[in-house]
């Protein structure tokens, strides 16, 4: 398809059609079970023919093609069969959450503050604080194969590790990384070819800390919603909302599990209803290698050399504002990422925090000129 996507152009009919295909045996002949149209596979049982090129290959090959074509979302049971490794982690993970409680990060942009806890850039933290226990803990070989399946060799890891405390509520359906994380309005500028694109440079995933009744509120999905094109733009509509919270699944999940899908997937957190299970998710963002730039450019120290020439031009009338912007558009980051989450974290019931680009004209937007001479 050429052209945009405009939420008014969005039909939840079309969206419903997608959304109600069957998820069948031989689409995932390797899995060992289908719930509720997701494809189930027994990790234990896959690591006896792992070591066979072919297998891999074709177990490979099967979980891209859910991701692309088909549920959108497969899990992983006992993707750790060491769950001491999990227990060891969990343990760091709850050290760095009192360690940034009431100081930097710690808090969860999807809900009231206190209500649950995150840690931004939980992969980093956990590295540099045991070493050891980052190496088992990723050195899972379901992980990376999952990883490598719809991404390729080379993939970037990130993670960000999320509580959900007894009572804390349910998130709004959403998409995630990259497009998921824009406004509507800056997600319709892109090509409807670069939302088809987006998907395919991102893969989300959930390790289960813990284990995850129905009741603990595990990731609320709709299988197969990868597949309307025009999602980037669509979940924010009331009409796809109220339709996704009356037509949800949940899967239980149990410490070690692991689940993967495609970041257009429609998904939210769901509420936890416990009394007692604080529920602990390692949530992976994995990138493509090639969402990078062909060179190293210090945006940074461009935008602080070329921001006064700018204020001259702006005040002299030797360039317009459009211009101006065109200017800043390849001089400074238009994109918000990546960026330290715990000085910049996204505001309350927001996905990204405001760019250099954003930052920069808005600067020059608003910088008062002797004399007012604009």
């Amino acid at each position: 398809m050429t052209g945009r996507y405009t939420e008014q152009s969005c039909s939840l009919t079309e969206f419903i059609s997608q959304v109600s295909k069957e998820t069948r045996a031989e689409d995932a002949p390797l899995a060992a079970a289908i719930e509720q149209n997701v494809p189930i596979y027994d990790c234990p049982t896959l690591r006896k023919s792992l070591s066979h090129i072919s297998f891999r290959h074709n177990l490979m090959t099967e979980l891209a093609a859910i991701l692309q074509k088909g549920a959108g979302v497969f899990v992983l049971k006992q993707a750790y069969t060491n769950l001491d490794v999990i227990d060891l982690a969990t343990n760091v993970f709850n050290e760095i959450i009192e360690d940034e409680r009431g100081v930097s990060g710690g808090e969860d942009h999807f809900a009231e503050a206190g209500a649950n806890d995150r840690i931004w850039n939980a992969l980093e933290k956990l590295c540099l604080r045991a070493p050891s226990i980052f190496a088992e803990y990723y050195g899972n070989d379901m992980i990376a194969l999952a990883s490598e399946a719809w991404l390729g060799p080379g993939f970037q890891m990130t993670s960000q590790v999320n509580v959900v405390r007894p009572g804390g509520e349910a998130q709004q359906p959403h998409l995630d990384y990259h497009l998921g994380f824009q406004s509507a309005e800056r997600a319709s500028q892109y090509p409807a070819h670069v939302h088809q694109l987006s998907s395919a440079l991102t893969l989300q995933g959930a390790i289960a800390q813990c284990d995850m009744p129905l009741a603990s509120g595990p990731t609320k999905i709709i299988p197969h919603s990868q597949s309307y094109p025009a999602g980037y733009v669509a979940w924010r509509r009331d009409d796809f909302k109220q339709y996704f919270e009356q037509n949800f699944i949940q899967l239980p999940l149990e410490k070690g599990d692991a689940m993967f899908f495609n970041p257009a997937l429609f998904h939210a957190a769901g509420a936890n209803k416990t009394t007692d299970v604080a529920r602990m998710a390692n949530l992976l963002q994995v990138s493509s290698a090639f969402g990078r730039a062909m060179e190293y450019v210090d945006r940074q120290k461009m935008s602080s050399v070329l921001y006064p020439s700018l204020l001259e031009s702006l005040g002299s009338g030797q360039m317009t504002m459009g211009e101006i912007a065109n200017a800043v558009a390849c001089c400074a980051e238009g994109y918000q990422f990546p960026t330290d989450l715990d000085r910049s974290p996204p505001p309350a019931g927001g996905l990204a925090p405001t760019s250099r680009q954003e930052i920069m004209l808005d600067k020059l937007k608003n910088y008062k000129l002797p004399d007012d001479t604009r």
